[in-house]
């Protein structure tokens, strides 16, 4: 019973979004302009990478990494570009089961909250026009505060700014050193693999 009683006490949920939301990978767009498959796993190696990309989560923009990009590699110049204008084409849509998910929180009154690693660039034009974040009651983008994940600076920001304790959150995240990052805090993780397991947590721990 004593179990029980810790678990009974989170009444907050903290999401990531990028392949907890919304599925993401810069496979998506650039799969569609590299026809030669090759050709593609070098450029996704070398030219436009997860790692270059992550600056852009760090605060920096892309007019500026991405002549950096062009001063590397000159004969990319166009594939590179294409990267802000055609970002959202590297998040097709929502993890399968999520939106039920929060959604089932949201009239369970659970309070919804959202902390990425996101450009402040990007984000704009990716929320708008998407409902599901419409039951957050705020989300912390990591570009506009340049502060990122696992940084426990990020994780005591949020805390600050949603007007939680750390007992009383739950953070959900697809990357396991994230959810470490939060935990030093005291902030409970699930470390997101799929719906149908965090459906499972969720119900463990009564918040459905």
């Amino acid at each position: 019973m004593a179990g029980n009683t810790a678990i009974s006490n989170i009444d907050t949920v903290i999401f990531d979004i990028g392949n907890v939301i919304s599925r993401w990978d810069i496979r998506f767009l650039y799969e569609k302009i590299i026809d030669d498959s090759e050709e593609l796993d070098w450029f996704l190696a070398n030219v436009i990478t997860p790692e270059w990309h992550f600056q852009h989560d760090g605060g920096r923009n892309f007019a500026d990494t991405s002549a950096e990009l062009v001063a590397q590699y000159p004969a990319q110049k166009d594939r590179i570009a294409l990267f802000q204008r055609r970002f959202n084409e590297t998040i097709p849509g929502e993890v399968d089961g999520i939106a039920q998910i929060i959604t089932r929180l949201s009239e369970a009154g659970v309070a919804l909250f959202g902390l990425s690693n996101f450009s402040a660039e990007f984000w704009p034009p990716f929320r708008d026009g998407k409902p599901i974040f419409d039951h957050f009651k705020d989300i912390l983008i990591s570009g506009e505060e340049k502060l990122v994940k696992p940084d426990p600076a990020i994780y005591e920001l949020a805390l600050q700014r949603f007007d939680r304790e750390p007992r009383q959150c739950l953070f959900v995240d697809d990357r396991l050193e994230n959810i470490e990052g939060g935990r030093q805090l005291g902030i409970a993780g699930h470390h997101f693999k799929d719906a149908e397991s965090l459906e499972r947590d969720l119900q463990a721990r009564g918040l459905f």
